[in-house]
């Protein structure tokens, strides 16, 4: 089986989550806050909030400062404590919950050697027991102070897709090449199967019609011009899908926008009449107001930026450019002083070395994690014919693909793996039947970026017993990734999807105008997006949607851009928390609680003894330990202290380690202490991702729906 350390190495994370997921945080679930206290025989205990030392699959390992009033005694002894654990995600929610403690080391440096085994013993005991959890966002401010190795993604395609700007109201509609047209069932009709657009071939009319919801619209040619069609055939009317997963388009004046049919990977940028710049504070940059594209241009320069699926294009002329790939680490200088709070604050996710771009990359790296029932039922694989595999080129050895289905099933020295759902599967068939799988070849790992099962690089199997199969995925199985200093949507390659008696869609990156939200995550919209006149998103290709599987789709496949919009993307980094009610009805997209999948589930139980910490009353949350052990703490006047004889010292922390038994423990310990000015900015680092982190968590706080909305 995969090492927890090996899966470390192969990981290439962007992404949002997970990608991207709710701000939404049930009121049973919320994180109570820190310091926390337990009582137990022995006295108080009161825990300070964890700092960690590294995270490799769902396996985190850490430390904390404590303190232990004895009963009968006034004065706390203070100490640190390291853990080792398995984290439980719940991104939708945004808690983390701590699993299987381990304490493997304890340290109380103002004790004498029988008196810190004796506190130590009471702690080893003690703390297993506990119920503890943290909020996301202060696990994501804490990462920040883990050193992780990340393998750098290499082979992304960046080259610009077809960039359309326009000035007047217009959607695009993006067929996946030249239309393939498919039966439908007891009538004259057929449908485009390779778009996620509702269209419909009249064989009697030789006439399109593209379903927008309360209108259609009609043309001759797919190409266009389309119109408002007048009469629609009953038939035609008869498919018209729910109305969720749609997207409104059309003024409330009723403008129609003008459409736009491409069959290559095209972005539309949309500017409601001639471009209205308007300054951003602090820079040289202008952003255009009048448009739900992202558009800057760098007044020094006299450049024009955008902004696609995570990626910056630059040209010198904005109607008639031609728009050449900016890396993130490229960008002038001007665009990291965008002000947080501007309308344009969202952008600083994309610029390299903000701090928004640390914290997106820190998310993608939180893993959604499931124990999977060896039992479970596997999936039902199907082929548009024979099954037909394909080498699949840069592999370390030799691994085979299936082309002919929309699965992501392969063949490995005569066995058979299929990814489905965010679970490895194997077969001794290519059609099953398939059990859970507890040991994934390497070579799957080396897929290239240019294959289109390139998302499956992102799902791991952590560790198994006879019973249980414990499993992650990573944002790069819904196709958000880490790209440098960034994240990204997609790998920008094309890939060529199956046509035969079926058509098979692949992941894209382009056309969708894909973007991300802080508080929102990923979402796709359109360029021009009010009124009557909306799109069914998903509802081209056979049975469950043009995109097939939910890995294909981006994270908050519904809502689109006007989602997004109200959510805050155009209206600061910070201000989308205060409208994050729209996720609810969006984003609860942890693959492993889709309602088709919890059976697969092991039921979370906790064990009847763990104790439920309360907060800390009269404690702030300002005491630390460092990687020695020594415990320090944070006066309101942001001076450093630290714990000695019993008493809190003044001035700088001590670097002093009074304790060569526990040095000797530990086998990580550097042979050289750090200097004074040295430790004394590690604790900095820690006080400010501890404030990011609470700052984070309560924005997310008060600004919780007070009821959940049930996913249909």
């Amino acid at each position: 089986m995969r090492s927890t350390k090996n899966l470390s190495k192969l990981m290439v994370v962007f992404s949002i989550w997970v990608l991207s997921s709710a701000l939404l945080i049930a009121q049973s679930e919320s994180e109570i806050g820190w310091p926390r206290q337990i009582d137990v025989p022995e006295g108080k205990i009161v825990i300070y909030q964890p700092d960690f030392d590294s995270f490799e699959g769902q396996i985190l390992e850490g430390r904390s400062a404590i303190s232990i009033t004895l009963t009968g005694k006034n004065e706390p002894i203070f100490g640190a404590v390291w853990f080792r654990c398995r984290v439980d995600t719940d991104t939708d929610n945004r808690m983390v919950d701590f699993t299987d403690i381990k304490v493997p080391r304890v340290r109380f440096p103002e004790s004498k050697p029988e008196d810190e085994k004796k506190l130590a013993a009471i702690l080893e005991k003690e703390i297993p027991k506990w119920d503890m959890n943290i909020s996301l966002d202060r696990f994501l401010a804490s990462l920040d102070m883990v050193e992780k190795e990340k393998k750098a993604v290499e082979n992304f395609k960046n080259d610009p897709p077809k960039i359309q700007v326009v000035n007047y109201p217009a959607v695009l509609i993006y067929v996946d090449g030249d239309p393939i047209l498919q039966e439908i069932e007891n009538s004259s009709l057929q449908y485009v199967a390779n778009t996620p657009f509702l269209i419909a071939y009249d064989k009697k009319k030789k006439t399109y019609y593209l379903n927008g919801g309360q209108i259609w619209m009609e043309a001759s040619d797919i190409m266009g011009p389309w119109k408002e069609s007048k009469r629609v055939p009953s038939d035609v009317k008869k498919l018209t899908p729910e109305e969720e997963d749609t997207e409104t388009l059309g003024d409330e004046d009723g403008r129609r926008p003008k459409i736009f049919v491409s069959k290559e990977p095209t972005e539309l940028i949309v500017i409601d009449g001639a471009p209205n710049y308007k300054p951003i504070e602090g820079n040289d940059l202008l952003y255009v107001e009048n448009t739900e594209s992202d558009v800057l241009m760098d007044v020094r320069s006299q450049q024009y930026y955008i902004v696609i699926s995570g990626r910056w294009y630059a040209s010198k002329s904005l109607f008639e450019g031609t728009w050449t790939y900016m890396p993130s680490k490229d960008l002038p200088e001007e665009f990291a002083k965008i002000p947080v709070d501007s309308e344009t604050g969202h952008l600083l996710v994309y610029v390299a070395g903000t701090e928004q771009a640390k914290e997106a990359v820190l998310e993608a790296q939180i893993p959604q994690t499931s124990a999977i029932k060896r039992s479970s039922d596997g999936p039902e694989v199907e082929y548009d014919g024979s099954p037909k595999f394909e080498n699949a080129k840069g592999t370390s050895q030799k691994v085979e693909y299936a082309v002919n289905t929309a699965s992501s099933v392969f063949k490995v020295q005569g066995k058979y793996y299929c990814c489905d759902e965010a679970v490895w599967y194997i077969a001794n068939g290519p059609s099953g039947p398939w059990q859970v799988c507890d040991d994934v070849p390497d070579e799957i790992y080396t897929l290239p970026p240019d294959n289109p099962n390139y998302n499956v690089k992102y799902v791991y199997v952590y560790e198994s017993t006879p019973e249980v199969v414990y499993v992650g995925y990573y944002p790069g199985y819904m196709g958000s990734y880490i790209y440098g200093p960034t994240l990204v949507y997609g790998t920008g390659w094309w890939y060529r999807p199956w046509v035969g008696h079926y058509y098979y869609a692949r992941p894209f990156t382009w056309g969708f105008s894909v973007r991300w939200n802080p508080w929102y995550g990923w979402s796709f919209g359109f360029s021009f997006g009010r009124g009557p006149f909306h799109f069914h998103i998903g509802f081209g290709g056979r049975y469950g949607g043009w995109w097939g599987p939910g890995r294909y789709r981006p994270y908050p496949y519904r809502g689109g851009a006007r989602a997004a919009y109200r959510a805050g993307y155009r209206h600061g980094y910070r201000r989308g928390a205060a409208n994050s009610r729209y996720r609810t009805q969006a984003n609860r997209n942890n693959i492993y609680q889709r309602q088709r999948n919890t059976a697969r589930n092991v039921p979370k139980t906790q064990p009847a003894n763990r104790a439920k910490p309360s907060v800390a009353q009269g404690q702030r949350n300002n005491v630390y330990t460092d990687r020695s052990g020594n415990v320090h703490r944070q006066n309101e006047s942001g001076q450093w202290q630290s714990r000695e004889n019993g008493k809190w010292s003044s001035g700088q922390a001590s670097t002093k380690d009074k304790s060569a038994a526990t040095r000797d423990r530990s086998q990580t310990q550097s042979k050289t202490q750090p200097s004074t000015s040295t430790k004394s900015s590690q604790l900095n680092r820690q006080s400010q991702s501890r404030q990011r982190g609470t700052t984070r968590t309560q924005q997310a706080r008060t600004t919780r729906p007070s009821t959940t909305r049930r996913r249909r």
